[in-house]
């Protein structure tokens, strides 16, 4: 399992949502409190960010190393100012490669088609045994655009695949609907490959934050959500572990969450 976070709203230093909180991200690659199938997220990290001003693809900075022993992330964090932000440190699935190409977050940059314009996504969650299990049934629903857009092996990549599918099949689907569409065609799949599936993820065009929780069995991963908190007022943040002591909301399980760029939050069941 990995570590997420996801931030919407005033724009910030990223320092001040990566690094200052007392159990912040970095903290959380070495020292989680809710993961339960690792102990150390140190397989790798990545940070996305968007222009405050400029309708540009996003921004990303990735490395396989732990997050804690990278000298240039503090000068870079202080450097970044912006209003959406997500980032990641990874616990890599056995089997699957530690390196750039399977390091998140993903973006739909290369794709080069409008409809998924800006997009970043992260995941914590897993397929169980996924290059023997549903790595091919997954790749039999794409078409020549998304099959080819995808460069490394992880379940991750393949599921934002997907959701990218269903941003290119259906024009008028919501970011909402591509992924919880995404979501239960790869329910049904594991329920033929018997298979355990979680995704928690956060998806990201700039303007918004859609995120899920879900997995097709219990206990769940965990996700948190909390709006206008006095040291983060006239925003948004969803992270796996709450940073610091506050009025944090656990996500309802098996579900979908968005953030407008008003703030506005809805929450729909999967």
């Amino acid at each position: 399992m990995c570590r997420l976070l996801g931030y919407l709203g005033k724009p910030i230093q990223l320092e001040q949502i990566l690094s200052k909180p007392e159990h912040s991200l970095i903290v959380q690659s070495y020292q989680p409190r809710e993961m339960r199938s690792a102990i150390l997220n140190a397989d790798g990290f990545g940070i996305g960010w968007y222009h405050l001003e400029q309708e540009t693809n996003p921004y990303i900075y990735k490395s396989t190393q732990p997050i804690w022993s990278d000298l240039n992330l503090p000068h870079l964090s202080r450097y970044v100012n912006s209003h959406c932000n997500l980032a990641y440190v990874r616990s890599a699935t056995p089997g699957l490669a530690v390196d750039l190409s399977n390091s998140q977050p993903f973006s739909s940059e290369n794709l080069h088609q409008d409809f998924a314009a800006r997009l970043l996504f992260i995941h914590n969650g897993h397929i169980d045994n996924f290059r023997y299990t549903l790595y091919r049934p997954i790749r039999s629903l794409l078409n020549d655009y998304t099959y080819q857009w995808i460069k490394g092996n992880t379940d991750s990549e393949h599921i934002f695949a997907l959701v990218l599918n269903e941003l290119q099949e259906f024009p008028e689907i919501t970011l909402e609907n591509a992924l919880a569409q995404a979501i239960i065609k790869i329910t049904e799949m594991t329920k033929i490959a018997k298979v355990k599936f979680a995704a928690n993820i956060i998806i990201s065009n700039g303007k918004k934050l859609v995120a899920s929780r879900y997995a097709n069995f219990l206990p769940m991963p965990s996700l948190y959500w909390m709006r206008d908190d006095p040291s983060y007022p006239d925003a948004v943040i969803i992270a796996s572990e709450p940073l610091f002591a506050g009025n944090w909301n656990s996500f309802p399980e098996r579900s979908i969450i968005s953030v407008e760029k008003d703030l506005e939050v809805t929450i729909d069941r999967l």
